[in-house]
């Protein structure tokens, strides 16, 4: 076994000696898809409790050091903390009562434990993720060249780290939805809640060229120019839009 399904595992034998725990829900790595856990994975959960111990579960670690010494920790979120255990394993948890957990949107969790009386179905994926407002190819597509045009503006300002992130990061997060609504492959282990995972196994560097649309700090221009004949080469990119973005790449430097 995994040493982390075996932590959550000795975890879920601690919670089951307690009577204000319901349940242990196995997220990520450590869920559904356990069978993608390897050296550099962290383990997500969260532990269901009733509502009146829940303060006790935030506020005091006793019952996450039950199988293992912490190390660090620190209160990442009003429902969690994040923490190293003394051999090096990597935890995010959240603790929730079953009324929150109803409304907290999760995706491809895993049941470790539960109560006797816990009610059925607590690994379903709860509330949906949130998508875009507009889930569309010319959405993201307008996106992108919107991305790219603000960015290079802000360039030339010498705004060069918010560039970046308008440049290598909106920009390409938009590039990675294109291919999702329009490639034929499937990317069946994509992650809801956060696009970029995994899209280096989904996508060859031939179909979504990373290295050169995200070259770093310094090469805004040369990512913008990349993403610009991307899109140009798949898409119908209005003309004013992309003249607009090579007038600025063809700028004063």
């Amino acid at each position: 076994m995994h040493p982390m399904l075996r932590r959550l595992d000795d975890l879920a034998a601690h919670l089951a000696t307690r009577g204000d725990a319901l349940a242990l829900l196995g997220l990520g790595s450590a869920g559904a898809e356990h069978d993608r856990l390897d050296e550099h994975s962290d383990l997500d959960f969260f532990v269901v409790v009733e509502d009146a111990a829940k303060p006790r579960y935030l506020e005091s670690i006793d019952w996450l050091q039950a199988p293992c010494p912490v190390a660090y920790s620190f209160a990442n979120d009003r429902n969690g903390r994040k923490a190293l255990f003394a051999d090096g394993i990597f935890v995010e948890y959240a603790v929730f009562t079953l009324e929150e957990l109803a409304r907290v949107p999760f995706h491809g969790a895993r049941v470790v434990w539960q109560r006797d009386d816990a009610p059925a179905g607590l690994a379903g994926d709860g509330t949906p993720p949130a998508g875009p407002s507009y889930d569309t190819v010319d959405f993201h597509l307008n996106e992108a060249l919107s991305n790219l045009y603000v960015g290079l503006h802000r360039e030339l300002r010498g705004e060069r780290l918010t560039a970046a992130r308008f440049i290598q990061s909106f920009a390409v997060d938009r590039v990675i939805a294109l291919l999702r609504l329009t490639s034929a492959r499937a990317h069946h282990r994509r992650d809801p809640f956060e696009p970029s995972r995994r899209v280096e196994q989904a996508y060859s560097p031939e179909v979504l060229p990373l290295a050169e649309m995200v070259p770093g700090y310094a090469r805004n221009r040369q990512a913008a120019a990349v993403t610009l004949a991307w899109l140009e080469e798949r898409f119908a990119v209005d003309r004013v839009i992309a003249d607009a973005i090579r007038g600025l790449l063809s700028g004063p430097r």
